[in-house]
This record gives structure tokens, C-alpha cells and sequence, in this order.
């Protein structure tokens, strides 16, 4: 097995799901879909969530297919894998594999995402997309009724830059992106593929992916380091809603 992920088309994952399911009612593997009650439902971050639950960035949020059998089998909240400046061949050179460290207490000593940064974006882009449709063809819950949360490190400089900039942008508001003009066009030509979803539901599909954003920060950061860029992405890129972890060095 290869330790490069490697992005696979929407239409590719798209097929792939349904004709899993289809043919042996699972998606990935999955076995055990989780149908919403509604006696779940919360609002966070002022908007709706059907259960509380979901994975923490990871490896598990860094490909669209895991976000995807997350969903399937409960997650609501998608914590999504850390972008950062330095990413790509030049991040994996820096990161120890595995990733898992086990010689006293276990911790994951990866740091952010080991795709390219717009390639990380297309991949969230990819999952949101199918999540909004897959919710309504197997009668999982409401299209409207997950979250996704970026998040973004390690220091302001680096959140200053013109790469990590485009992603918050675009995860705020990412209607004129190509990525998310490309999966809408597609669910819509082949809107045939579906028995449950209809063109007005891909239409009526929200571009504001993100309203909240995880400060993901290393062990030693200054806290007036975490207070600039609290401060920076409340003031300048409009996002009130902030969490912060600290990750191990």
C-alpha cells in the first residue's frame, strides 16, 4: 500500500458509491448506515446538527471517501484535516511514517494535511457535495443537517498567506470556485443516477461550506500569537466562531 494519498475523481467516487450500494447495501465498507432522529437535532454555530458526533482532523478527514463513511455511519460534525503553508512533498518529507506513536502513551505525530493545500480544499469541496446528495437518496437525514469545520495552522504569518487566504476564502464562500462549479454541473448531468434527489436539490446545495474554523496551534505557541490570529480572522476574514487545539511537537 502506497503512504501518498492520492485524490480520486468526483464521478469516479460518485459511481463508486452508488454501485456499492446498489449492489451490496454498503458504501466503503460500511455496513450499518445511521438514519437520523430527529430528536437529535441541535443548533451550533447557528445553524443545524443532527447528531453531536465526528471525527477530530486526521487522516480520516483528509480524503473525500472517509468523510463520506463517516457520514454513512453517524458523524455530523467534520472537524476537517489541518491546512497549513508548508504542505505537499515538502510537509511528507517532515513527517515520520507511521504516524502513531506508541512507546509510552499513544499520539499521532503528523501534522497537517499531506495533500497540497488546493487539492485539500477540492477534496472537502468533493465530500460536501456528496454528502448533500446522499443524505436525501438513502434517507439518511437532512442535506442540511451536518457541519463542516476547517481548520487552519500553525502561526499568523502562515495564515497570512496567500495560499491559506484562498482556502479560507473559498471555504467560506466557494460558489465561483471550479471545483464546486465542476461537482454541481456533474450531479446535474447525470442527475439520471438518482431516484431520490432531483435537479431543484442540487441547485438548492449551499456554497457557504464554513463558518467556523479550528486554531490548530504547537505545543510552546505564544498565547498572543493565538490571540493574533483569533483576532485576525475575526477583524479581517469575518469568522466568529473559533475553537483551538494544541497539537504535540
Amino acid at each position: 500500500m502506497s503512504d501518498i494519498m492520492t485524490p480520486m475523481p468526483f464521478g469516479q467516487l460518485l459511481d463508486w458509491i452508488l454501485t456499492e450500494h446498489k449492489k451490496s447495501g454498503t458504501v466503503f465498507g460500511e455496513r450499518k448506515a445511521y438514519v437520523v432522529n430527529e430528536k437529535n437535532n441541535r443548533t451550533i454555530f447557528g445553524r443545524n446538527l443532527e447528531t453531536p458526533l465526528g471525527p477530530a482532523a486526521g487522516p480520516n478527514t483528509q480524503l473525500t471517501q472517509n468523510i463520506v463513511a463517516a457520514y454513512y455511519t453517524g458523524s455530523r460534525f467534520f472537524e476537517l484535516k489541518t491546512v497549513q503553508v508548508m504542505d505537499g512533498a515538502e510537509l511528507a518529507a517532515c513527517i515520520n511514517k507511521p504516524c502513531i506513536v506508541a512507546e509510552d502513551e499513544c499520539y499521532n505525530c503528523e501534522w497537517s494535511t499531506e495533500l497540497y493545500v488546493p487539492q485539500a480544499m477540492e477534496e472537502y469541496i468533493k465530500a460536501w457535495f456528496l454528502l448533500k446528495v446522499l443524505s436525501k437518496e438513502f434517507g439518511l437525514g437532512s442535506p442540511d443537517g451536518f457541519q463542516f469545520n476547517i481548520s487552519v495552522g500553525y502561526d499568523l504569518a502562515g495564515i497570512k498567506s496567500e495560499k491559506i487566504d484562498n482556502f479560507l476564502n473559498t471555504m467560506k464562500e466557494a460558489k465561483d470556485s471550479e471545483v464546486f462549479q465542476s461537482c454541481k454541473q456533474y450531479l446535474l448531468d447525470h442527475i439520471d443516477l438518482f431516484e431520490n434527489v432531483t435537479k431543484e436539490d442540487i441547485e438548492a446545495i449551499n456554497s457557504d461550506i464554513c463558518n467556523s474554523v479550528t486554531i490548530s496551534t504547537l505545543h510552546g505557541c505564544p498565547p498572543q500569537e493565538i490571540e493574533r490570529i483569533a483576532m485576525h480572522l475575526i477583524t479581517e476574514k469575518d469568522i466568529t466562531h473559533l475553537l483551538n487545539v494544541i497539537q504535540p511537537c
